[in-house]
């Protein structure tokens, strides 16, 4: 049991800390100074962290590599200018060719971000790792429970075979929710949340061919996807249905952990058309003045009907600079767009990758029909 002086020390810690957490800029302006009570109760929370100090990594397929050697570049950012030259030539009536269809091994829990790792040169089939953030729920949540469970990093081959199932998260840990992910052609970038609005999370990057996390700082919200712009250090996190986007930067020393460290800004997202659920970082694109830009796809309810898009959006605004309505769904009915998604250039026709089912996951690869 904690000893009142040390409880009276935590208190006194979280109500420093969140204040500062919770000043942030949005849109240019100051927003008020308000302590997030569930941000307040994690800090004085006994339960274990969210990251272990070491991954529990299960190799299905030890004499496979589970990431290529060496790693190469993301293909988003790499092949950004001519994902965007032929993202902006498709509209709504747009038709769309399944290019591949392939069944994931295994169980996949409910994953929530996608990342397509290959060199350029290689065989999709055997040179492709397909790296899935999965949430697996052992304890349903409600409207006054936190419920439980653990964030996974699954991996793939082309094929579908499971090579690699890493545990990220301790038992009973309350960030167990992992967001989308993006690849940067070192790391795999990634936050633990809560898994409701207006919590907490932790934002971390792993190394994919060792697996192993590195926890870098909190934050006083739920966050959710994670997007990385390696020649200016930025990160963007979005937070419960991406109605906004916090901006940080490691060249900034964050607060040491469990302190939250405050975001350099927030962003209000101006569109209500999609809840961006994963995205990928495009570079600073020549076609937009140099601005950084960003792909996202994801779904939204709206007036009893779901619908889901990918968008093209200015990371320094979120506003969305080209939008394409998506209809396809899965052989188990859901937008192909709910959650993972990434993008690329494969034999010079843009494609898109989807992973929308739960537990019973299969990979829908798509490409514009007549495209490039």
């Amino acid at each position: 049991m904690e000893t009142f002086t040390s409880l009276t020390d935590r208190i006194r810690d979280a109500l420093a800390a969140l204040p500062a957490a919770s000043e942030q800029w949005v849109l240019g302006s100051p927003s008020n100074k308000i302590i997030n009570a569930s941000a307040l109760l994690a800090l004085l929370s006994s339960a274990t962290p969210a990251v272990p100090a070491v991954a529990n990594v299960t190799l299905y397929q030890p004499e496979i590599p589970i990431a290529p050697s060496p790693l190469p570049a993301p293909a988003a950012s790499s092949q950004s200018e001519e994902i965007i030259r032929q993202f902006v030539q498709l509209d709504r009536s747009t038709e769309w060719h399944l290019a591949q269809r392939v069944q994931f091994e295994g169980d996949t829990f409910e994953p929530e971000g996608l990342a397509r790792i290959a060199d350029s040169s290689a065989d999709d089939l055997d040179g492709a790792r397909y790296f899935v953030s999965a949430g697996e729920w052992t304890v349903p949540r409600t409207a006054d429970t936190h419920g439980e469970g653990f964030a996974h990093m699954l991996v793939f081959d082309g094929n579908g075979r499971r090579l690699a199932d890493a545990v990220i998260t301790e038992p009973g840990a309350l960030e167990y929710h992992g967001g989308g992910i993006e690849y940067d052609g070192t790391y795999i970038w990634t936050t633990l949340a809560q898994y409701r609005p207006d919590s907490t999370a932790t934002l971390v990057r792993m190394r994919p061919d060792t697996l192993q996390l590195e926890p870098l700082l909190r934050i006083a919200d739920h966050m959710g996807a994670v997007v990385h712009d390696l020649s200016t250090g930025n990160i963007l996190t979005l937070n419960w249905g991406a109605r906004s986007a916090s901006l940080w930067n490691l060249n900034y020393k964050p607060a040491t952990p469990p302190a939250f460290t405050a975001p350099r800004a927030v962003i209000k997202n101006p569109s209500h058309y999609t809840d961006y659920q994963d995205c990928k970082f495009l570079g600073h694109s020549q076609q937009y003045e140099f601005r950084p830009v960003m792909l996202c796809s994801g779904i939204t309810n709206l007036y009893g009907t779901t619908i889901g898009g990918v968008a093209l959006v200015d990371m320094r605004s979120m506003v969305p600079l080209y939008e394409v309505p998506l209809t396809m769904v899965s052989d188990h009915g859901a937008l192909v767009t709910k959650n993972p998604m990434d993008v690329a250039i494969v034999d010079g026709k843009l494609r898109l990758f989807f992973l929308p089912d739960e537990r019973n996951s299969t990979l829908y690869v798509y490409e514009p029909a007549g495209s490039a």
